[in-house]
């Protein structure tokens, strides 16, 4: 990556987006160089960006930084939230387009869970209420916000993944405020800042997805935390740092069915920056990000054996979901009440796969083979054949 003081406008724009931020001066410590990296790769990609999406991605970085201050405020306010305990969370992680939101949702539904929801992710202070989580005026903010930003050019998202001010949200957009994600990879082509996050340690990530977690927990507990996002494979060593009783569980499905969908997914997401963008390239590119992700994480279960992690085919979670689900009720110890039962059925009802359209993609359009997924995916297929 680029020296910030080589990349012209790049100083001057980490000090602008910095200047409001009231952290304690050790968090800004960790927060910086974080930043330093997003904003130097977004600088380098300018020139492909349109005015609007440098414009956005501006939006973006400073609304990162406004929820990351929020939960640092109401922190200050309110000393006791440090003192909130998160025990056993239940991590879902693994390749996107396993059947990990799906299960995320269905173990939402659940009262004796809690996942954190889009409406309190994206506007997190004041702290979630019990009493009016169901009624916060926040969801019908961010349902209006849905509903204008998800059509046009980005209606295609919701044909591939849901989105709704009462849907499970991704630990990625609790990550991201720390900077230490995958998620501006996501939005925009940022590589530099891809290969930062693949070569840094995220302690200060998950030490900020803690507080969230705190935050959220506060006011509206459960009886225990259902968290989801393929990125926490890049960085398991740090995760069971901070949370070190977590468990942890891993669909698994062939990557020759996945990469296709998960491509046509970061085009239509990236389609509102860029004039054009190349397909060959963005397969390329997605090809080998979520491959990163797979070799640090059997890297790290090869030289832990005694980690426990609950393995899952996803032709089961397919199968039958709230069976699958049960499952890992089972692993955890946990009772799986008839209410979860019900609610999880009754969501399969009123949520079809093909709710908002159908999400359609070819893999040719992104240069990609299943012969040429398979050679790069190999070592996870052999690790991983039984549950493939």
């Amino acid at each position: 990556m680029s020296d910030i003081a080589s990349v012209p406008g790049a100083a001057e724009m980490l000090e602008q987006l910095l200047a409001p931020l009231r952290l304690p001066a050790a968090d800004l410590a960790k927060l910086r160089p974080a930043l330093s990296a997003a904003v130097v790769a977004l600088l380098e990609e300018r020139p492909r960006l349109t005015d609007a999406g440098f414009a956005r991605a501006q939006g973006y970085y400073q609304d990162n930084l406004r929820r990351l201050q929020a939960i640092y405020d109401d922190r200050e306010r309110h000393p006791e939230i440090a003192d909130v305990k998160i025990e056993r969370p239940i991590f879902i992680l693994g390749m996107p387009r396993c059947g990990t939101s799906l299960l995320h949702a269905l173990m939402s539904v659940d009262p004796d869970n809690r996942t954190p929801l889009s409406w309190e992710v994206a506007d997190p202070s004041p702290p979630p209420e019990k009493a009016t989580f169901d009624t916060d005026p926040r969801i019908a903010v961010f349902d209006k916000y849905v509903d204008e930003a998800f059509a046009g050019e980005w209606a295609g998202v919701r044909k591939a993944h849901p989105i709704g001010s009462t849907i499970p949200q991704e630990c990625g957009f609790i990550l991201e405020t720390s900077f230490v994600s995958v998620n501006p990879a996501m939005l925009f082509r940022v590589p530099s800042h891809y290969r930062w996050y693949r070569e840094t340690t995220s302690n200060f990530g998950y030490e900020v997805h803690k507080k969230w977690l705190q935050h959220m927990t506060w006011h509206n507990p459960r009886k225990r935390w259902v968290l989801k996002v393929q990125e926490h494979m890049y960085h398991l060593p740090e995760l069971l740092s901070v949370y070190p009783d977590a468990i942890l569980i891993q669909p698994h499905r062939d990557p020759a069915t996945v990469l296709a969908s998960q491509s046509e997914l970061m085009r239509v997401i990236r389609s509102v920056s860029y004039k054009q963008q190349d397909p060959i390239e963005l397969g390329q590119e997605m090809l080998h990000l979520w491959h990163d992700g797979q070799v640090n994480m059997m890297k790290y279960r090869k030289a832990h054996p005694e980690l426990k992690v609950f393995d899952m085919r996803y032709k089961d979670i397919s199968a039958d979901p709230v069976a699958a689900a049960r499952t890992i009720y089972d692993y955890a110890g946990e009772e799986f009440t008839p209410v979860a039962k019900q609610n999880m059925r009754q969501w399969l009802a009123d949520n079809p796969s093909d709710k908002h359209g159908k999400h359609t993609y070819r893999m040719e359009d992104f240069g990609l083979t299943e012969d040429g997924i398979r050679e790069v995916y190999s070592d996870y297929i052999d690790m991983y054949r039984a549950y493939i």
